[in-house]
This record gives structure tokens, C-alpha cells and sequence, in this order.
């Protein structure tokens, strides 16, 4: 039997008698923990940290979820190891259920029940505590710190450094910006912060209950151009989804948009009426013009000389995992480059990491921006990541097997694709990989491609966090001191 115990510092520590093994380690759908092992009186004894760094960041906490126990490469039998009761440590919550390590957020016991939940929801919607110049962030639903916010939040800290940055995370895996601070979803200080905040920068729908302060603002800065229809536009009539696209809109006073073509979209698609909608540019796209693109590939594990292709397919309505049409290993052989794969962030809980010789699954990095100033050419089918992609003059792929069936049932397109795609459309890996191979594949583009970053980038000059945060200290939503 082994015996599992929650140390300090936020190690989990195996006990097991008999001759020491050679390995142990846990293993998630997203991170992996190794363990330092050591001999005992009565056996061995291995400290598995859950805190680990990856893409040369800083050591976090392994994101919630289950983790196999692996001894000497073969997964523990439940009935091999003690439970251990729920253990509160620093930045992690671990409990032994089925014989899996089960981590989540560090909630008080107080606050990870419903009843707990439901007073400090309560405490929140009382309006206690009065506004404070402060901002509140939220990225994809507080998986990440990332997007437009983050962007937005860089700039705060240049030009108004006296306000104070609150970002929502799920957990303690959320890498947040230096100087900001982290709230844990749920927690007593998450809803105090939502609550005593100016100002609520998100970049999807509001989660849980919101009640809006005297002077509180909200920026709604959304997360892409579209070609996928959303919202009320989304084909089939839904009464209850009208009415929650219409009470999540009006929660919203300014609307942020790419460029012209999306601020008409979004306002109509979100019943978004008169209100205001800023078309100043991405300011998650700054990067591609400012960004240090060897850094980020000195994180990757890349060298300044790889060819680095970024696939990044859109997620479906009728799976919960990224779709699997291609055989990435063999696309990096075939067209002698590295893949980078990224699934959406709808897939990132619910898939594992893709692996294979020269593959990189970075679905659970930080910032796709980044990701797209480190790539050489984009591959992806209806993910609007091919708008901002196309400010940098970098080749555009599409792979697109099952266009029909996407574009007729799934989801339906608010335009061509392909009567306007930048890059050539491809419905088999042959046909990827022919393009990807063909030197002359970009120039027969060429004119397409300009038409389509005139229409969709002319926004994307690297300023456009800049004049994001100079309309909201104009029109007081933030203060500089």
C-alpha cells in the first residue's frame, strides 16, 4: 500500500515499502509532475512538486483536474494507494479519489460548497464595498491570461501604474501579468474584486450572477473577427438562447472591435443596439509588430532557423475534443518543419496534448499571440485566429475536409470562404502538403491576401492598446492615480 500525504510547499509525497522504484511521476491531460525519490526506513519515499514551469515560464500549480499515479512507467491500481482527504495547500486543493490525484483550486472549505458559495454570492449582490479604481480581467473564462485583455492590462501598468489589476483565473496554473493579482474563481476575494472594481475587462460572456455598482463599466473587447455566425445569427431558432444573447449584451457599455466589418457583425449579432462599439484595432495583435519573435521561440524549445508551422483549428458545436483530420507527424516530415499545435480554448479541459516527433501541442500556452509571431505560416479551417494572422504578411493555410458540413449545419458562414480565402483551400493532407511545399503557392495569393488585410488589419498598427487605454482614461472608466 501506498500512503499520500499533501507537504509543504505543495508537494504530494508517496510512501511505499519494498525496494525503491526507479520512477514515479503523475500524469494529466495537460502537465505532468516527475518525482525526487529517496530511501526510508521502511521503503522509499517520492516528493512530487505540483508546481511546475512550462515554456520556460515560472512554476506554477498543475492545472485542476485527475492525475494518473505512474510507478516505474505503470499506472497505479486504486486499490494500491490510501485515500487522502482533501488537503488544502497554497495554491492547490488534492484529494485521492479512484486512485487518481485529483487537484483543484485552493477554495477554503467554506467556499467549495454550494452553501459557501451561495453567501458570498449573496454578500457580492448586497453591493458591499464601495468602487475602487481598479480594474478586473477576464480571458476565455478565466482559463488563461491572455487576448485583448492582457494586452489592455500591459498598458495600464505603463501609463496608469496606480490602478489596480485583478485577474480571474480558474486555478493557480494562470500565469497572470507581473504586478497583477490573481483571484481564484469562487473565492472570497474573486467576488469582492468583481465587485469593487470600475471597470470589468473581459473577452467572452460574464459567468455566475452580475450586479452592476453606481459607476461600474464593463468593456466587452470579444476574442476574434468572425466568419462563424454567433449568437442570434446562429442558424435555427432558439427562444431561451435569444433571450440569454440579449440579458449577456446588455450587461456591456462599450464594444471593442478588429476592424469595421466586425463592429457591424457584433453589434447586430449581440442586439449590441446604439451603444458604442470602438474600432481601434487588436490590441492582442500588437505584439505581431512589437514581439520578439526569437524569444518566443527560445521558450518552444525552437531555434531562430526552424520552419515552425502553427496549426490552430476552430472548435465544433457536436465534439468536446480538437478535430483530428490530420496526421501531424507526418505533415512536420512532409513539409520539413515543426508543428505547433493549438486547439481552442473550448478543448483545452477537455483534450490531451497531441504528441509526436517534431509535434508541439501548445494548447495550453499562455498567449496565441505570441504563438502567431513565432510561426511562419498559419494552417486552420474557420478559426478566426486567420484575421489577425494576416497582419503580418505570413503565408495563410487553409484545411478545410468537412467545409460543407461546417458551413451547412454546423455553423454557417457569414461570407465566402472561398471566394475570399488569403491562401488556398485544401481538403486532404496530400493537398496540404503540396501547397505547403510549392514556393509559388503564397504569390498566387498575393492579390487576395492584400485585398483581405486591407479590409480586415488596417487596425493593427501596433498602437492599438494605446488607444484603447487613452478612450478609457478619457472617458473615466480608469484614473491615473
Amino acid at each position: 500500500m501506498i500512503h499520500a500525504t499533501l507537504a509543504a510547499g505543495d508537494a504530494l509525497v508517496l510512501e511505499g515499502t519494498g525496494t525503491p522504484p526507479a520512477s514515479v511521476r503523475i500524469v494529466g491531460r495537460r502537465a505532468h509532475s516527475v518525482a525526487s525519490l529517496s530511501t526510508t526506513d521502511a521503503g522509499w519515499r517520492a516528493d512530487l512538486p505540483l508546481r511546475v514551469s512550462r515554456w520556460a515560464g515560472p512554476a506554477l500549480a498543475v492545472p485542476s483536474g485527475a492525475y494518473r499515479v505512474e510507478v516505474d512507467g505503470r499506472a497505479l491500481d486504486p486499490a494500491e494507494i490510501a485515500g487522502l482527504p482533501r488537503a488544502l495547500g497554497e495554491t492547490v486543493a488534492v484529494e485521492i479519489t479512484d486512485g487518481h490525484v485529483v487537484v483543484g483550486p485552493p477554495l477554503q472549505d467554506a467556499e467549495a460548497t454550494p452553501a459557501g458559495q451561495a453567501a458570498l454570492e449573496q454578500d457580492y449582490a448586497s453591493g458591499a464595498g464601495e468602487i475602487e479604481n481598479a480594474v478586473f480581467f477576464e480571458s476565455f473564462y478565466g482559463r488563461n491570461a491572455s487576448c485583448n485583455p492582457r494586452a489592455i492590462d500591459a498598458e495600464i501598468a505603463r501609463v496608469a501604474p496606480g490602478v489596480t489589476r485583478y485577474w480571474s483565473v480558474v486555478d493557480r496554473s494562470v500565469d497572470v501579468p507581473a504586478g497583477a493579482v490573481a483571484v481564484v474563481e469562487g473565492t472570497a476575494e474573486w467576488w469582492r474584486a468583481r465587485g469593487i472594481s470600475r471597470l470589468l475587462v473581459v473577452n467572452d460572456w460574464l459567468r455566475r450572477r452580475f450586479v452592476r455598482r453606481p459607476g461600474q463599466r464593463i468593456l466587452q473587447t470579444w476574442h476574434g473577427t468572425p466568419l462563424k455566425r454567433l449568437a442570434l445569427d446562429r442558424p435555427g431558432f432558439d427562444p431561451r438562447r435569444a433571450v440569454a444573447v440579449v440579458r449577456e449584451s446588455r450587461r456591456w457599455d462599450v464594444l471593442l472591435a478588429q476592424n469595421p466589418y466586425a463592429a457591424r457583425i457584433l453589434a447586430k449579432a449581440y442586439a449590441f443596439g446604439r451603444r458604442p462599439v470602438w474600432v481601434e484595432g487588436y490590441p492582442r495583435n500588437d505584439v505581431l509588430v512589437s514581439g520578439d519573435r526569437d524569444l518566443v521561440r527560445s521558450g518552444l524549445g525552437l531555434s531562430p532557423d526552424d520552419r515552425v508551422l502553427l496549426y490552430a483549428p476552430t472548435w465544433r458545436d457536436d465534439r468536446e475534443q480538437m478535430v483530428d483530420f490530420l496526421d501531424l507527424e507526418r505533415l512536420a516530415a512532409d513539409a520539413g518543419a515543426v508543428v505547433l499545435v493549438r486547439g481552442h480554448s473550448r478543448t483545452l479541459l477537455s483534450g490531451g496534448d497531441t504528441t509526436g516527433s517534431r509535434v508541439i501541442d501548445v494548447t495550453a500556452y499562455p498567449d496565441v499571440s505570441a504563438l502567431l509571431l513565432a510561426a511562419d505560416a498559419l494552417i486552420t479551417d474557420y478559426s478566426s485566429v486567420m484575421f489577425d494572422f494576416t497582419g503580418t504578411g505570413k503565408p495563410v493555410y487553409f484545411f478545410v475536409p468537412d467545409l460543407a458540413h461546417y458551413r451547412g449545419k454546423l455553423r454557417g458562414f457569414y461570407f465566402d470562404l472561398a471566394e475570399r480565402a488569403p491562401g488556398p483551400l485544401t481538403s486532404s493532407q496530400d493537398e496540404l502538403t503540396a501547397a505547403l511545399v510549392d514556393p509559388e503557392t503564397p504569390s498566387r495569393y498575393a492579390t487576395r491576401y492584400d485585398s483581405w488585410a486591407a479590409r480586415f488589419n488596417a487596425r493593427d498598427d501596433g498602437r492599438a492598446a494605446e488607444r484603447v487605454v487613452a478612450r478609457l482614461l478619457d472617458q473615466g472608466m480608469i484614473a491615473r492615480d
